[in-house]
């Protein structure tokens, strides 16, 4: 009888850390297209414009040539006319330590009253019960450095590009990063400051 107890313990203790180990090890993909509402033309940021290839220099100049050559205004008139979205802030990931990594780009996108966070070529280390926080400290260390922040839910995938509906009435302003935090242990995974 006693081994069957110590086996039943052994089996339970087993299931348990690999429930909460195995998220370490396994990728959970994602790839959202942007939602309709914002799948307009983005025109991309002077630092955005800068760091792309010739190749993708030449492939944005050809779609700004295409959205905009039948028009004679200038390209804001013309934005503003198409209800474009607009990029309001960015960051970029980065590791919170040895072994909390990431990385990828976070944008901030609004049209109309609509706002939306959108993760680009984005990756981090995968955890258990993993969230992702909108919040007002600058490049949170630990909880203790979340200060006032937005849960916006749960990340939808350890890799991949994905998108987050921002609720009405949040002054995006007002926040400074993004935080991959896992709720459960209180650890931050990853942060993007937003500029």
């Amino acid at each position: 009888m006693k081994k069957i107890l110590i086996i039943l313990i052994v089996i339970m203790v087993l299931f348990a850390g690999w429930k909460l180990a195995s998220p370490l090890f396994i990728d959970n993909a994602v790839d959202e297209e942007l939602p309709e509402e914002f799948a307009n033309f983005v025109l991309p940021t002077e630092e955005e414009f800068n760091s792309m290839s010739e190749e993708e220099k030449e492939e944005m100049e050809i779609k700004m040539v295409e959205v905009f050559s039948d028009q004679e205004t200038i390209v804001d008139e013309k934005m503003d006319e198409m209800n474009s979205p607009k990029l309001v802030v960015s960051g970029q990931f980065a590791d919170a330590d040895n072994f909390h990594k990431g990385s990828g780009l976070a944008k901030v996108l609004t049209q109309n009253n609509l706002a939306l966070l959108r993760f680009e070529d984005f990756e981090v280390t995968n955890g258990p019960d993993l969230h992702v926080l909108l919040s007002k400290n600058s490049n949170p260390s630990d909880s203790d450095d979340l200060g006032e922040y937005i849960d916006l839910g749960k990340l939808k995938g350890n890799v991949g590009n994905q998108n987050y509906e921002i609720p009405e009435g949040v002054d995006i302003s007002d926040y400074s990063s993004v935080v991959i935090y896992c709720k459960p242990f209180h650890v931050v995974f990853s942060v993007a400051d937003l500029n």
